[in-house]
């Protein structure tokens, strides 16, 4: 019986509507989700005064919803290399908005708490299901670009937050910008209606008709014999187990990007977080500080597509090396005094480079790791990321409570991206071992 590559059609495929829809509705999945993630760095200065919280309390607060993505990461990253993909994102996007909207109605921090690890649970689950699927039907040569763009949209979300807060927060209040959050809810029934299932879920489930149809609509063009088997090639096997992360080469390359990706969520947590506060501390006001979180995120949107768009032509891990170390230099600078351009010119580069930075770290995870085992590798990769991204909340709270001058507590939120980058260094060179070791029998299995 005739064989067809699954994973051909989709490679040599033009980009497309079908690839536009996918890539609109992620994103838009992901404004929500950066909306939700950066809400408490805007609303910190507010609910700290209200509520007399010390810079270790508001710290630990904050670190609720990490814990809550971290195992929203671990477990719905699993998850959805078995119940499929569109039923994980489906069930992470309810999680998280429903949670965000009652967080609004939170009167104590114990309340306030619960909610955001609720809503953590959600976010966590969220990402890397949505950048599996879009690496997953995004053509060859322009998957980095497109995950990139897809994921540019959690940038934006965290712009929204920082300029809704400027306008409702003075007005409002505190409570005003969780309530925001029922708007997504609109969105569920055009999720379930034009977002479309992983085709490599569906091969794996015998449901060839409905692969078949999305081939169709990936690559309108191609011949698809009815008496012809869908097959995958997939290096990683088709088991889905945690340890199959670290089988076949790929155990320097998955412990790496653990750490790139704790270092790096620790800095992006501890600026999205405490930046605000840092700057109202240092003299500038309420409004100008969340303008700071404002050309933070707006950075962390161009430095991924321009990364996305760099790693398409050259080694995406070698351009995260490279991000990490200016990443290094534009934060520790921060603490010293300049004009505003310049100021506001290097959060922007600390922006594209540690938030850009984050998001061609899944770009690169969901390159490494086989089809099958995908969402298992972004989502472990990710909830074991998030153990940084719960100490960046801390660690601000703790520099605060002891005073630190203000380079100081910059310097301390850049030591992590040198880790990251000796982190990423090992990375691409497990890569190369990995291609060389894996190229022999995957060019057999396509003969």
């Amino acid at each position: 019986m005739r064989k067809i590559d699954v994973h051909g059609i989709i490679d040599d495929a033009r980009f497309n509507g079908f690839h536009w829809v996918i890539m609109g509705l992620c994103a838009l999945l992901l404004i929500f989700d950066g909306y939700d993630l950066f809400i408490y760095g805007v609303v910190l200065p507010v609910i700290m005064e209200e509520w007399g919280l010390t810079p270790l309390e508001a710290g630990a607060l904050g670190s609720y919803a990490l814990f809550g993505m971290m195992f929203g990461a671990l477990v719905f990253g699993t998850l959805a290399d078995r119940i499929g993909r569109k039923k994980g994102i489906t069930i992470c996007f309810l999680l998280f908005s429903c949670a965000t909207v009652v967080n609004g109605f939170a009167s104590t921090p114990t309340e306030f708490a619960v909610y955001r690890f609720l809503a953590g649970l959600g976010c966590g689950g969220l990402m890397p299901n949505v950048v599996a699927l879009m690496n997953e039907y995004a053509p060859k040569k322009l998957r980095s670009t497109l995950v990139a763009v897809m994921f540019s949209g959690y940038s934006l979300g965290g712009m929204c937050s920082a300029g809704l807060g400027i306008f409702l927060l003075p007005r409002f209040g505190w409570e005003v910008m969780f309530f925001a959050a029922v708007v997504p809810l609109l969105l569920l029934p055009v999720i379930l209606k034009f977002l479309p299932e992983s085709v490599g879920f569906l091969v794996r489930q015998g449901r060839s008709e409905e692969a078949r149809v999305l081939l169709q609509r990936i690559q309108p063009g191609v011949q698809l014999p009815a008496d012809a088997e869908l097959h995958m090639v997939d290096t990683s096997g088709q088991k889905n187990s945690v340890l199959d992360l670290f089988r076949g080469g790929r155990l320097l390359g998955t412990l790496s990007i653990w750490v790139a990706f704790f270092c790096c969520l620790l800095m992006v947590y501890a600026l999205g977080s405490w930046l605000p506060k840092l700057m109202a501390n240092a003299g500038y006001s309420l409004g100008s500080s969340l303008s700071f979180l404002l050309a933070l995120n707006f950075g962390g949107m161009f430095g991924a597509i321009l990364g996305g768009w760099l790693g398409d032509r050259f080694d995406l891990g070698k351009v995260v090396v490279a991000f990490f170390l200016v990443s290094v230099a534009s934060i520790s600078l921060l603490g010293i005094k300049t004009p505003m351009p310049v100021l506001y010119t290097l959060i922007t580069i600390a922006g594209a480079t540690v938030i850009g930075t984050q998001i061609l770290l899944y770009a690169a995870a969901a390159q490494f790791y086989g089809l099958s085992i995908r969402s298992t590798g972004l989502g472990w990769a990710s909830g074991i990321g998030r153990n940084g991204a719960i100490v960046g909340p801390l660690l601000g709270g703790a520099l605060l409570g002891i005073n630190l001058p203000l380079q100081l507590n910059f310097i301390a939120f850049a030591i992590p991206g040198v880790i990251a980058a000796l982190a990423m260094t090992l990375f691409v060179l497990s890569g190369k071992r990995q291609g060389a070791a894996t190229a022999a029998p995957l060019m057999a299995a396509r003969a």
